[in-house]
């Protein structure tokens, strides 16, 4: 469905430092890293896509993180939800909901939510009966 997602930050090395802390979690392989353009990009492995992205705004504007866009990264099971986000938290993430089931999506949705270091909205979610 998605060819890549380009995320947005300000600070590449402390984006880059939280990212790449977090994606091992989800079994995400980093693909690459140019520091001098800056960005970064990681892959479901082996396939090719999609590709998640991080580096400056192309059009040389500071980064703005948006009210209303979101990431979410599919857990194979309710613990990889779990140490995701401890993860996430301890390399800086601000929380926006703890580990948990949201009946409100579907009986077995169990997510949680945090911003990256850059203010990103990011979502971990299992879809899976436990």
């Amino acid at each position: 469905m998605f060819s890549h997602i380009f995320v947005g930050v300000s600070n590449f090395d402390r984006a880059l430092a939280f990212y790449r802390a977090l994606m091992p979690v989800l079994g995400i392989t980093e693909r690459f890293c140019d520091p001098a353009r800056p960005w970064a990009g990681w892959q479901p492995h082996p396939e090719p896509r999609p590709l998640f992205l991080i580096g400056t705004p192309y059009d040389g504007q500071p980064h703005a993180a948006g009210n209303g866009q979101m990431v979410a990264f599919l857990a194979k099971s309710r613990a990889i939800v779990d140490q995701a986000y401890s993860v996430a938290v301890a390399n800086g993430a601000a929380s926006e909901g703890l580990p948990g089931v949201r009946p409100e999506y579907h009986a077995n949705y169990y997510g949680a939510y945090f911003r990256d270091p850059e203010g990103n909205k990011l979502c971990v979610a299992c879809h899976s009966h436990p």
